[in-house]
C-alpha cells in the first residue's frame, strides 16, 4: 500500500504543477504579439497537457482509486473523504477546461486577457492546500 501511495502523491505533485504552468502559459499566450511566438506557446501548451499533465491526472485518479478500494468503508465513511473527492472533482473540471482553452489558443480564437488568465492560474493552489489540509489534519 506504501508504494501505491507513494505513487499516487508523485503522480498529483506532477498533475498540480502542470495545472500551475499551463494557466501560466497562457497568460504568457495572451499577452504575445508576435505569431512566431504564440506558435511556440502552442506546441507548448499541447506538450504539457498531452504529455504531463494529462497522463499524470489518469495516474493520479488511478491510484487514488486503487487506495480507496484498499479499505472502501473506511474511506467513503469519512467526511474528509468526501470533501477531497469533491475538490478532486473540481479539480478534474478545471483540467479539463484547460484542455478546452489549450484548442480554443491552437485555433486562435482567445478572447480573454492575460489578467484574466493571472486569476485563473491561482485556483490550483487554492485546491491544493484544502486537499493537503483535509488528507493530513482530517478534521471531520
Amino acid at each position: 500500500m506504501l508504494w501505491v501511495k507513494a505513487f499516487h502523491v508523485i503522480a498529483m505533485v506532477c498533475w498540480f504543477a502542470g495545472l500551475f504552468y499551463l494557466p501560466r502559459l497562457f497568460v504568457y499566450h495572451a499577452a504575445c504579439t508576435d505569431q512566431p511566438g504564440r506558435e511556440r506557446f502552442k506546441i507548448m501548451e499541447r506538450k504539457l497537457y498531452r504529455g504531463i499533465t494529462t497522463p499524470s491526472m489518469v495516474a493520479t485518479v488511478a491510484l487514488g482509486l486503487w487506495l480507496i478500494g484498499y479499505n472502501p468503508d473506511y474511506y467513503l465513511s469519512q467526511g474528509w473523504m468526501h470533501a477531497k473527492l469533491t475538490l478532486v472533482v473540481a479539480l478534474l473540471a478545471y483540467h479539463f477546461y484547460c484542455g478546452h482553452l489549450v484548442r480554443v489558443f491552437r485555433d486562435d480564437r482567445n478572447q480573454r486577457s492575460h489578467v484574466f488568465f493571472r486569476w485563473f492560474n491561482e485556483l490550483p493552489v487554492l485546491v491544493l492546500v484544502a486537499v493537503v489540509i483535509l488528507v493530513i489534519v482530517k478534521p471531520f
